[in-house]
């Protein structure tokens, strides 16, 4: 429940989260599906009505479908396609966002503060979960049980706050990181940007994104819901913040698209891009998340998204370990998994930036030509289009077993330390989960023994089964079309090719609560796989 002053009985929570926007709210969210007792804390209280963040991917919905919101949560726009083009090459590059993948449109744009609304009410549904506004922290003390935090509030009163764990989610100038003496590495870019968000066009918005890559100004733009859309300008040498947000030179910017009043301007403002990321996402009991943790370009829409990843990877563990399930070494491997896909996403934006934002009329003509021939070459093609160059969310080393299965059957696609698949089930379950539902959904918030076209339980020893229930785990008979259940294991039956094609028949996943294949083989295997999955978390 949210309250603007102190409460007692906020004093000595299992997790106390610094930092109420986006990312922060997912993982108060998250943890209140677990059960964990969670205090959030923010320096202001109403949510700021401006967007910031317009773009999610699959892998961000999905996310937000574990929260529990859904398509009418919050207004978001399917994207088709992204297109680059510049005045001496044409249109060189396009990126096929149509379609889904695990359920979920490639891209979508979304306004912001509908989406931290809606987080906020799924927050405000767990009683576990309390909220105080008007607080600022002002220092953090580890010891062997917990951290004690100072906080102060709106009347100035200090009081002492102890928790098992502190999550900083208190964005690119984090208190906590500077409490916890985490450097923040990488650079900020030198070029100013305009960022102009307008709403009430009058007319039809363009229905995908465009990279303007002209030397002479690079200006990407998009739609986003509400009749909206967003325009960034780079500054030009000589260009200054106070030039730019005039009326007149607003009209000057817009003109190719529109004149200046047919919409109504939402926000104006001039940003600087940062590409830094932390040597550690954890100090002892204290963990990193969102822009506190890592700020990415926004060439590629990664930065609320990698936030989000942050949210689903970390609550999970924190919950297993606070609840006794799990050894509190496991926390270790958050920042083990996520810090290298980070990396690996900052990089890529840093690319994508350098390439089609590029200033020098000679290096367009070069790249962007080479890069318009590359489109004549089918697989380079195709690399660029399907989003093949984008870097999989999937773990070389983590909390999984590693290794894969070798036996005579038709191998399975899945890959340990990576995303399980997500297709469309029909199910009979019980009355909120009857009917076509995403399979998801019936995964639930704990560690799950899937199994395609077989039921988990009935190759499974009894003593196995027991253990595997004793720690809170599950099991799924995802069945091919056609089976039914035996009426004791849930079951569920699979009505499209997503999963079947990723896993054969008779094949068994362990399942993470955050969608990740901790461990998968055969269904002879299956005591062996249970064993070896709790043995990885010391059960």
């Amino acid at each position: 429940m949210q309250q603007p002053t102190f409460r007692a009985t906020s004093e000595n929570p299992d997790v106390l989260i610094i930092g109420y926007g986006p990312v922060g709210a997912a993982v108060g969210a998250l943890l209140g599906r677990y059960g964990v007792k969670t205090l959030i804390i923010d320096k202001g209280q109403e949510i700021l009505m401006m967007p910031r963040a317009i773009a999610l991917d699959n892998e961000a919905l999905r996310i937000l479908q574990m929260i529990g919101l859904d398509d009418q949560s919050f207004e978001r726009i399917g994207i088709q396609q992204v297109c680059m083009h510049s005045p001496i090459a044409g249109q060189f590059g396009r990126v096929n966002t149509a379609g889904t993948i695990d359920g979920h449109p490639k891209l979508v744009t979304f306004y912001q503060p509908d989406l931290e609304k809606a987080l906020r009410n799924k927050v405000d549904e767990h009683e576990c979960v309390e909220v105080l506004f008007h607080c600022e922290l002002l220092n953090l003390k580890q010891h062997s049980e917990g951290v004690e935090a100072s906080v102060r509030n709106a009347e100035g009163q200090v009081q002492k706050i102890s928790a098992r764990y502190v999550i900083g989610a208190d964005g690119a100038s984090s208190k906590v990181r500077e409490l916890i003496g985490q450097a923040f590495e990488g650079q900020t870019y030198a070029e100013d940007w305009l960022i102009v968000d307008a709403h009430q066009r009058q007319g039809k918005a363009i229905e995908h994104v465009e990279f303007v890559c002209d030397p002479k100004r690079p200006t990407p733009h998009m739609p986003a819901p509400g009749g909206r859309e967003r325009w960034e300008f780079m500054l030009l040498p000589g260009e200054t913040r106070e030039q730019m947000e005039t009326p007149e030179k607003l009209a000057e910017l817009l003109a190719p698209w529109m004149k200046r009043d047919e919409l109504t301007i939402e926000r104006q403002a001039v940003y600087r891009f940062h590409a830094r990321c932390c040597d550690r996402f954890q100090k002892g009991r204290v963990f990193l998340v969102g822009d506190a943790a890592h700020i990415t370009p926004p060439f590629v829409g990664q930065g609320l998204v990698a936030g989000l990843r942050d949210a689903a990877n970390l609550s999970w563990k924190l919950a297993a370990v606070v609840s006794g399930r799990s050894r509190e070494a496991i926390l270790d491997t958050y920042d083990e998994e996520r810090r290298p896909h980070a990396k690996n996403m900052i990089r890529l934006a840093k690319f994508m930036g350098k390439l089609v934002m590029t200033k020098s009329t000679a290096r367009s003509v070069v790249v962007h030509g080479a890069m318009r021939l590359l489109t004549f070459v089918p697989p380079l093609r195709s690399f660029l289009e399907e989003l093949k160059v984008k870097p999989a969310n999937s773990f070389k080393t983590g909390l999984f077993v590693s290794g894969r299965t070798q036996t005579g059957l038709t191998p399975a696609t899945l890959k340990r330390g990576g995303q399980f698949p997500q297709g469309l089930v029909r199910s009979a379950l019980n009355q909120s989960k009857a009917g076509m539902n995403l399979s998801d959904d019936l995964l639930g918030d704990q560690l799950t023994l899937v199994g395609i076209g077989v039921d988990p339980a009935s190759v499974l020893d009894a003593a196995v089964l027991a253990e595997w229930q004793a720690a809170g785990a599950e099991v799924l008979h995802l069945g091919m079309r056609g089976q039914t259940g035996n009426g004791k294991t849930p079951f569920a039956e699979i009505m499209d090719d997503n999963l079947v094609l990723k896993a054969p028949q008779g094949w068994l996943a362990v399942v993470r609560p955050d969608r990740v294949v901790m461990h998968d083989g055969p269904s002879q295997l299956a005591s062996t796989i249970v064993k070896e999955s709790l043995r990885v978390l010391a059960i």
